[in-house]
């Protein structure tokens, strides 16, 4: 039997410490010639066919007008390897620097959009403004997945997934309970 953990009052204002709901991941963009590249936590599965990501991005990002513009962006997740300029590209403007050369990132051509993919990242996952109702409200923007470029190994890399307060966990060991799902919720 699983043990009652005794549990006490939280703050609402930190239940993101709890809830993040996904890996950190790396947002590139690309508008009137520019790139950039922006670090992100607020992002969220929303369909799988078509394949349907949520996006909040604040509106005082510099990524935020270029990808509102261009109705387009590059989803790349990064690994543990980049903890360091996962946090650095996070601190900085693309208003200011060119995070690419700065950081020192091999900007890849896309096939489907014109934003680029991060080369040193495990996947990059091109993506198309699917629907942009909440985006004035909210700052929350519903993409399409139009292309997946993944890497063939690690089969389960190992990503950061940000608790706030300047620290991340790690994803951790993988547990399949596989033989237990229906055929049918597999997938």
């Amino acid at each position: 039997m699983t043990k009652v953990p005794k549990k006490s009052d939280f703050p609402v204002g930190q239940v993101r410490h709890y809830l993040e709901p996904g890996p950190i991941v790396l947002v590139s963009s690309k508008w009137e010639g520019k790139t950039n590249i922006m670090t992100l936590g607020w992002q969220t599965i929303l369909e799988f066919s078509p394949s349907l990501v949520g996006l909040m991005i604040s509106g005082g990002n510099h990524s935020f007008e270029m990808i509102r513009n261009s109705g387009e962006c590059v989803i790349n997740l990064p690994t543990t390897a980049l903890t360091d300029t996962v946090v650095g590209i996070g601190n900085t403007s693309g208003s200011e620097i060119d995070k690419f050369a700065h950081f020192a990132l091999t900007a890849e051509d896309a096939t489907e959009v014109d934003a680029p993919l991060i080369g040193e990242c495990h996947a990059s996952f091109e993506c198309r403004l699917h629907d942009g109702a909440l985006v004035e409200k909210y700052n929350f923007f519903i993409f399409e997945v139009v292309k997946a470029h993944v890497a063939s190994s690690p089969k389960h890399p190992e990503t950061l997934h940000y608790t706030g307060d300047g620290v991340f966990m790690v994803s951790g060991k993988i547990i399949s309970r596989r033989s237990q799902f229906r055929p049918e919720m597999l997938g």
